[in-house]
């Protein structure tokens, strides 16, 4: 069987063994430095498997060396913004964190596909593919898949209709420069525009800017999870099946859409390579301005990273 670690028992990467547990598509570690913390999570994931008629193979620990020859590591690792803490004070503190966990990946699990959602997240994936040395294709963001189940929701939610018949794509940075294309976005192949007025897919538009932001107001600390976790689980069934699935996601860029040396949010075919493709699909003038935006912001992210790592 495949294995998947996932770095970080918060809750986020449990939830995401959660759901990749009950796809039973592989064998599971969870780490977290906090002694106990991952070994009573997966403990009480055995517990309750058999209630939902599955037998996973879970590990709960704070030893890295069951990472081991993973095929898949997610890293989760890493602490959340809060309130009065800058952007530069959460870069210095994750960054610090997710190089430690990168040591460990790259000693253990030198072969895996690594997928980070750590935030800021397109910036700590550069400090994640610094310090492992993997292969660019290796190391991939998970934001665009996120994202886009929250713009379809929205959209599902104002038309009345069921969001899986909503395909959407959204582009750039996983922040609030993200883009998501109304351009690519249609409801039974019928173009969005056609089925509502603009100024109502602008407001979707920001509110799933502020997607996470509205589950932070709601919940006053900690974030979102459960959409979180789902959307790492499919980003790693994607890989260990090789499934060969067209997503958004945050990957290294060396010319394509116009960027260079960057990560971020693109079209990319996944597989059990990582990225196995970079999809450069048409973009209006628009777009194009919003996502040039948003490559600013993350390169002015890389800029800060440049001053710690």
């Amino acid at each position: 069987m495949k294995k998947v670690s996932v770095i970080g028992a918060g809750q986020v990467g449990a939830t995401a063994v959660y759901y990749i547990a009950e796809s039973n598509f592989a064998e599971i570690v969870l780490v977290d430095v906090v002694e106990g913390l991952a070994a009573a999570k997966a403990t009480d994931f055995l517990h309750s498997a058999q209630l939902r008629s599955y037998n996973p193979d879970i590990t709960g620990t704070s030893d890295y060396s069951l990472i081991k020859n993973s095929d898949v590591v997610v890293i989760t690792a890493g602490i959340p913004r809060r309130p009065g803490m800058d952007r530069m004070d959460l870069l210095k503190t994750n960054v610090a964190i997710v190089r430690g966990v990168s040591k460990e990946i790259a000693r253990y699990a030198p072969n895996a596909v690594v997928i980070v959602v750590t935030n800021p997240l397109d910036v700590i994936a550069m400090a994640v593919l610094r310090e492992t040395g993997f292969a660019l294709k290796k190391v991939i963001g998970m934001a665009g898949v996120l994202d886009e189940t929250r713009f379809r929701y929205f959209v599902a939610e104002k038309l009345g209709i069921w969001p899986g018949d909503v395909m959407a794509m959204v582009l750039g940075g996983h922040g609030n420069e993200m883009v998501p294309l109304k351009s690519h976005t249609s409801i039974g192949g019928m173009p969005l525009p056609d089925l509502m007025p603009d100024d109502e897919i602008e407001k979707i538009i920001d509110r799933t800017r502020n997607g996470g932001g509205e589950i932070v107001k709601y919940l006053k600390e900690g974030s979102a999870f459960y959409a979180p976790g789902a959307s790492v689980a499919k980003m790693v069934e994607a890989v260990i099946k090789d499934e060969k699935r067209l997503i958004s996601a945050s990957a290294y860029l060396r010319g394509e859409y116009g960027y260079d040396s960057i990560f971020l949010g693109v079209p990319i075919i996944i597989g059990k390579n990582g990225v196995e493709k970079i999809v450069e699909i048409y973009l209006d003038e628009n777009e194009k301005a919003a996502l040039d935006k948003s490559a600013d912001a993350v390169k002015k992210g890389v800029e800060e990273l440049n001053t710690v790592f």
